[in-house]
């Protein structure tokens, strides 16, 4: 027993030498958390430092930005289990039902994430706080925990703010909120990534780089807590969970349980210290594309944890209450509750595997199927990437007859199923995930959000779609692909489709190089087969090169579209290929406003759109230097959401329609239509209410306000629209378009234009909330429209379809609006 005991305390006293003789972040940055603000590749330093320095920790490249930084996630947990972490994990998986067997779990796994946002970047600092004190004085919570922590989900936002904050900070930091170091940060600021998105509300979509390596990892793991550390305005104190209304109503009792279990222990160390905070207000739990609904809704406590701060903070600034709000207490606070939850975590580690385990039951989901119809099979498969992205499984219907919710016309009624149409099972582990992004409507407990509040798929992906309360027969074969296109040298044309983002990616490869095509204004038959309206149509007699049919060939197969040679322009119906409707479309060279007056986020969804899904280049130009710009050296220019106020003055506007009328497309998107809107020389008009002025009094009581406020707003909600299909902003497309709603601004049809997508009279929500006073303004509105100037137009197209990059059926409108208007003549 005495030679046992001497063991023992010889281990501890090994582990405790062990544990002092690391480096605390100050010894090893050379200065306090909080005296500055520390450089991403100095915390991938201390990370990797302590890796190599601990068997508590392993540290694991997981990715890289666009901006070549490394993306790591540190695994921490105690000797034994580190010794046995793969199979913890397998477990884990295996309790979920995703991998097969009846292993069980014990181990609590917590995940931290921080810095999503680059410029809220307390929480980096607060990571290498959090990780020290846990390997140094909290051992004992590894016995039966396994801790992941993501140090920075956004390394080039994060740099970002802290190059622009070292450049302009005093020294010493100035606290008074006028100081330019707290008056904000220049265009586009810290807060998004590379291509300026929020990844905040991107883990749903899926749409960049970091969250797709991000979500690898996040499926290997499957975590039981997740935590998203944030900042906020620098005079709200400190949120944490519980959450707000309203609460997914796929969220269980236990979830809402243990999240207000954790904020009750977040809450007893934040009194011990007399530090403010609120919970239930603001951060609800519904839109599932955020850092703690996505966990949510796969079966974790998820949590965003919001320190008051922001990219106006700095290393110190003064509050309107008169407190001085440092970066030092910011990062000691998230510190605070990242141990909490830990803490609580570790506590009731047997209770959360065995709640995670029930969450994977999904016989009560609303649906237990969802069917999309096969008749575009580039949208299929951009879906199935999607589903591919978050591991969810699919497969492939056998033909037959269903009664469920079209989600067409909004009825329950019969629906023919034919071989290959995809199928989309709730039975699965993931199958509650699956209702959530399928699902005609989300059940809202309340109209206040502070997301938009509609995004199902079928809609987003423009497939004909029906939701079944019974599981549907299918096959998991795939398919056939796509075979490879045979060069025929006789060919007077090769011919090709148009109705997805692909065909406009195909098309733009073609253009770069320097295969010019042509696209048909009107339907027609050739050899038996007919064609609709934008069909591309390559020439031989555009296209004298020797190489033509090979490169041609090799284009196509590359982006595995498919092309059929004719030997013939005389069609047997419609118009032949020299029609003058069979028009050219030329290299188009586009320009797109960026800085100040733009939204950064709208920008950044057409530069992500142009660079990563066209592969077509555009000259990004700036609003500083805009008015300097020669115009004529570009075809289309691309607006985004903005407030033009200070940038189109009246010379620019005067310079904008003369540069249209020599042939150029300028095309305003979502709020950049306000500013042509009831402007002189322009034929918007902003749709006027029809009731009177009410001048009476405001009686509203002010704690009703909010909500009685809420009447004129528009949340993200889904709108049925009419499309004129036969114009070539609507080629590709049927005579319908959902559309996803994100503001209340509403426009009359044009009287001197084209009317392309429109609203009738009947036009109402189909999903999502619309306030009352917002929605009467939809109908009789417009959504998009070409108004014709001399020889070029103005596009106006009211609702942003790149939102997000996730409303994928809107992005033709704009490869349709760049490269199918104006394109009469083959430019030289």
């Amino acid at each position: 027993m005495r030679v046992k005991l001497l063991f023992f305390f010889a281990f501890v006293t090994f582990l405790n030498i062990n544990s002092q003789s690391l480096q605390s972040p100050a010894e090893f940055l050379g200065y306090e958390i909080g005296e500055r603000f520390t450089r991403h590749h100095k915390i991938v330093e201390y990370f990797k430092y302590i890796s190599e320095n601990s068997e508590n920790v392993s540290l694991e490249k997981y990715g890289e930005t666009n901006e070549f930084r490394p993306l790591y996630l540190a695994v921490i947990s105690s000797k034994e289990n580190m010794n046995t972490i793969d199979e913890i994990r397998k477990n884990n998986l295996t309790q979920t039902g995703i991998l097969n067997g009846d292993a069980t779990n014990d181990k609590a796994i917590v995940w931290l994430s921080y810095n999503v946002h680059g410029n809220e970047a307390s929480s980096s600092e607060a990571a290498m706080l959090t990780l020290y004190e846990i390997i140094t004085t909290k051992q004992d919570w590894l016995k039966n925990t396994v801790i992941i922590m993501d140090p920075c989900l956004n390394p080039d936002g994060r740099d970002r703010y802290v190059n622009w904050y070292n450049q302009v900070k005093s020294t010493p930091y100035n606290t008074n909120q006028d100081a330019k170091e707290h008056r904000g940060e220049p265009w586009p600021s810290g807060r998004p990534n590379h291509y300026l998105f929020d990844l905040n509300r991107d883990w749903a979509w899926a749409s960049q780089v970091e969250t797709q390596q991000r979500l690898k990892m996040y499926n290997k793991w499957m975590p039981h807590v997740h935590v998203d550390f944030h900042e906020q305005g620098i005079n709200s104190p400190y949120y944490f969970a519980p959450a707000a209304e309203p609460f997914h109503i796929i969220i269980t009792d236990w979830q809402r349980d243990f999240q207000t279990q954790i904020g009750k222990n977040n809450a007893k160390y934040f009194d011990e210290n007399s530090w403010l905070y609120f919970t239930k207000e603001s951060f609800d739990l519904l839109y599932p594309s955020y850092g703690d609904t996505y966990p949510t809704f796969m079966g974790a406590i998820g949590m965003t944890y919001e320190q008051a701060g922001h990219g106006t903070a700095g290393l110190g600034t003064d509050t309107d209450s008169g407190e001085i709000l440092t970066l030092k207490n910011r990062a000691l606070h998230h510190k605070t509750t990242g141990l909490s939850t830990v803490e609580m975590s570790s506590k009731n580690a047997k209770k959360l595997n065995s709640e995670f385990r029930k969450f994977f039951n999904n016989k009560d989901v609303p649906y237990q199927s969802f069917v999309m119809k096969n008749n575009n099979q580039d949208k299929i498969n951009q879906l199935v990437d999607l589903l591919k992205k978050h591991e969810i499984q699919y497969s492939f219907a056998k033909k037959g007859d269903a009664k469920g919710y079209n989600f067409g016309n909004q009825k329950d009624e019969k629906f023919s199923i034919a071989d290959g149409d995809l199928v989309i099972s709730t039975n699965q582990p993931k199958g509650k995930m699956v209702n959530v992004l399928f699902e005609p409507k989300a059940v809202l407990a309340d109209s206040l959000t502070y997301d938009i509040t509609a995004w199902s798929l079928p809609y987003a992906y423009g497939l004909e779609a029906v939701a079944l309360e019974n599981d549907y027969n299918s096959t998991q074969t795939l398919p056939l692909g796509q075979s490879l296109n045979p060069i025929n040298k006789n060919a007077y044309a090769y011919v090709s489709k148009w109705n997805s983002v692909n065909d406009a990616a195909f098309l733009g490869d073609l253009l770069k190089n320097d295969i010019t095509p042509r696209f048909s204004e009107k339907p027609f038959t050739i050899n038996g087969n007919s064609y609709d309206r934008g069909t591309l149509i390559v020439l031989r007699t555009d296209n004298k090169n020797e190489n033509f049919d090979q490169k041609l060939i090799d284009i196509a197969n590359n982006h595995k579209r498919m092309l059929t040679a004719v030997t013939t322009g005389f069609v047997d119906k419609g118009v032949d290929f020299g029609s003058y409707s069979v028009k050219p479309i030329n290299k188009q060279k586009i320009a797109v406003l960026s800085g100040d007056g733009t939204s950064s986020l709208s920008f950044g969804e057409i530069w992500h759109f142009f660079e990563t899904q066209l592969n077509y280049p555009i000259t990004i130009l700036d609003t500083e230097y805009f008015s300097r710009v020669n115009l004529a050296d570009y075809d289309v220019l691309i607006m985004p959401n903005g407030y033009y106020g200070r940038i189109l003055n009246d010379n620019t506007l005067d310079d904008l329609n003369s540069w249209v009328r020599n042939g150029g497309t300028l095309l305003a998107i979502g709020s950049a239509v306000n500013s042509f809107a009831d402007k002189k020389g322009f034929g918007l008009k902003s749709k006027k209410s029809d009731e009177k002025e009410d001048k009476k009094p405001n009686l509203t009581p002010y704690a009703d306000q909010e909500r009685e406020n809420a009447k004129n707003l528009m949340t993200g909600a889904i709108f049925k629209s009419k499309l004129d299909n036969t114009h070539p902003l609507a080629f590709g497309y049927d005579n319908s378009y959902f559309t996803l709603k994100l503001g209340s601004s509403a426009f009359d049809y044009l009287e001197n234009g084209y009317n392309v997508a429109y609203f009738d009279d009947n036009a109402k929500s189909i999903s999502g909330y619309a306030g009352s006073e917002a929605a009467k303004q939809v109908p009789e509105s417009l959504l998009v429209g070409e108004e014709r100037k001399g020889r070029g137009s103005i596009v106006y197209m009211v609702d942003n379809p790149l939102f997000r990059s996730f409303w994928e059926n809107g992005k033709l409108f704009v490869a349709n609006a760049v490269f199918f208007l104006n394109s009469d003549e083959v430019k030289k």
